[in-house]
C-alpha cells in the first residue's frame, strides 16, 4: 500500500514539476513532446526517491602509509609524512592542509599516541631556547648563568713607529 502511494505521489509531483516548467515563458516545447517530458520528470522524481532511501554508510578508507613508520622516523632533523612521504621539521601545519589533527592522523595510520610530530633536532633547539630564557623554573629562582672560558689576552697593537707620531 504505502508503494502505491509513493507511486501516486510521484506521479502528481512530476504532473506538477512538469506544469510548472511548462509555464515558463522561455520553455518552448511541442505538443507531442509533452508525453516524453511528463516521464523524464516521472524517472528524476522516482530515482531522487529511491536514492532518498538508500542509507548511505561511510566506508572505512584504508590509507596506504607512503614510507614506513620507522623510515619515518629514520632521522634526527625531520620526520617523513606518511601521507606524501616527505620530511617535515613539524607536520602540524601539513596535517591541517589536509584536514587532519594529529589525533587523526595516528588513528588514520595506527600509530601510537606517543608518536612525534616534531623532528627530534628541532624539539632539543627549541627545549634548549626555552631554558635559555628561563621557562619553565620555579618563581624566585635565577638562571644559572654558563661559565664561559675567558677570552685570550688582549694583543698589544704593534705600530711601525713606537716612539709615537711621526712630526
Amino acid at each position: 500500500m504505502a508503494d502505491l502511494e509513493a507511486e501516486t505521489s510521484s506521479v502528481e509531483l512530476a504532473t506538477e514539476l512538469t506544469i510548472a516548467w511548462l509555464s515558463n515563458p522561455n520553455t518552448r516545447v511541442d505538443a507531442s513532446d509533452i508525453g516524453s517530458v511528463l516521464q523524464q520528470m516521472h524517472n528524476a522524481v522516482i530515482s531522487l526517491n529511491n536514492s532518498g532511501n538508500v542509507e548511505d554508510e561511510p566506508q572505512q578508507v584504508n590509507y596506504e602509509p607512503a614510507v614506513t613508520v620507522r623510515k619515518s622516523l629514520a632521522s634526527k632533523d625531520f620526520i617523513i609524512s606518511l601521507i606524501d612521504g616527505k620530511p617535515y621539521r613539524t607536520l602540524k601545519r601539513h596535517l591541517s592542509r589536509h584536514g587532519l589533527t594529529p589525533d587523526d592522523y595516528r588513528a588514520r595510520f595506527g600509530l601510537k599516541s606517543d608518536y612525534p610530530m616534531v623532528a627530534e633536532s628541532y624539539s632539543q633547539v627549541r627545549r634548549d631556547m626555552a631554558r635559555k630564557i628561563g621557562l619553565g623554573r620555579k618563581v624566585g629562582t635565577k638562571v644559572a648563568a654558563k661559565t664561559t672560558a675567558t677570552a685570550p689576552a688582549k694583543r698589544a697593537r704593534k705600530t711601525k713607529d713606537a716612539d709615537g707620531p711621526a712630526a
